[in-house]
């Protein structure tokens, strides 16, 4: 199976996307702007990936997150089933699900689902970090002992394919517990199952999911967006740790990247702002919404945060749709990636709606008919 179990890494790579230079995805944090609700959010979502699905994007992936006002991406497979039952041919996934805080079990079995719904439209990106802080991190997995988590991901992934696959071997104590729906409904009496299993992804902002990646002859994708400077480090560590396997016989890396086009460029540093006062306040322990624009330039920064700003806005691809596809394209140069995931932040739906919109229009995207 390739990364994409609609055809082979050659065929992606092949695939009509305009003038990009790789295909174009889309990863969604489910952002909550002040003055906005958490349903305003989803309903943002769905705008999104209908959008992302008319204009050709690739893929479209959530993120979990916990305990932040300002992401409603909690339940990552509630968010898929929402946007399957409101798309028609665009792949659905995770950017990622965080594979330490559930059961492998609980997982195959909601992205098993997830497949039924959706047949061959399905991705499962699956990360180590907790996706939220260390208290809430306890909350979730019911211990303090956290880096038992982390340490033991491989094992964890292992298991988590054992159940995608229905292949725990005889004597195995799993050996007769199924992850349903899922293969065993193919050899029951009757039993129909479709050829597909969600393909499972690896994410990481370091070497360590790039090296387990490679090994494992998974495709992988980087979290650039917030790691850039591991980022060559990373997938240069992806190739030469490359394995052929069942699943893919050459590399496969697409790196997230924050992008925002605007109508002109003024209105992008303006927006761009009000997301790096989000992460300022998320860095020093006070998330809350994302503020708007005003709220940023009215904001006192301190000389530590405004050199943050200055830090985190530097890996922020903004500007007029012109400036953003020369941005993208030079990042594709220096990195190779083999697809593009790209995350709008910003504190109106509106504002993230129009940012694609352009991106498509500057790549040539296909127009809805």
């Amino acid at each position: 199976m390739a990364p994409d179990a609609a055809g082979t890494a050659e065929e992606i790579r092949g695939a009509a996307h305009g003038t990009a230079p790789v295909p174009l995805s889309v990863l969604d944090l489910v952002t909550v702007g002040a003055g906005r609700t958490a349903t305003d959010a989803l309903r943002t979502s769905v705008d999104i990936a209908r959008l992302a699905e008319s204009r050709g994007f690739h893929r479209y992936w959530v993120a979990e997150h916990h305990s932040m006002p300002g992401v409603a991406s909690s339940s990552p497979a509630v968010i898929l089933a929402h946007l399957a039952a409101h798309t028609d041919r665009i792949r659905l996934g995770s950017g990622g699900v965080m594979l330490p805080n559930h059961a492998p079990l609980v997982i195959a079995e909601q992205f098993g689902t997830l497949e039924a719904m959706a047949p061959g439209r399905v991705d499962l990106g699956l990360g180590r970090a907790p996706g939220t802080d260390g208290a809430t991190a306890a909350a979730l997995r019911r211990t303090d002992r956290l880096n038992e988590g982390a340490d033991d991901f491989p094992q964890q992934l292992a298991e988590l394919i054992r159940f995608l696959d229905d292949d725990f071997p005889d004597g195995h104590p799993y050996r007769r517990i199924h992850a349903v729906p899922g293969p065993v409904q193919a050899t029951s009496p009757g039993g129909v199952q479709s050829a597909h299993r969600p393909p499972v992804w690896l994410l990481g902002s370091s070497g360590f999911s790039a090296r387990l990646a490679g090994t494992l002859g998974l495709p992988f994708a980087f979290a650039h967006h917030f790691s850039a400077q591991n980022t060559i480090p990373a997938l240069d560590l992806y190739r030469e740790s490359f394995r052929p396997s069942a699943v893919l016989d050459a590399p496969y890396a697409l790196i997230g990247v924050s992008a925002l086009a605007t109508d002109d460029e003024k209105e992008a540093r303006r927006q761009v702002l009000a997301a790096a006062l989000n992460m300022v306040r998320l860095r020093t322990g006070r998330p809350g919404l994302v503020p708007t624009p005003e709220e940023a330039e009215a904001y006192d920064f301190s000389p530590m945060e405004q050199e943050f700003v200055q830090s985190w806005n530097s890996n922020v691809i903004h500007g007029t749709a012109d400036e953003v596809r020369a941005g993208l394209d030079d990042l594709h140069k220096r990195t190779g990636a083999d697809e593009l995931m790209l995350t709008a932040n910003a504190h109106g739906g509106d504002v993230r709606l129009r940012s694609y919109e352009l991106i498509a229009d500057a790549y040539g995207l296909p127009t809805p008919a």
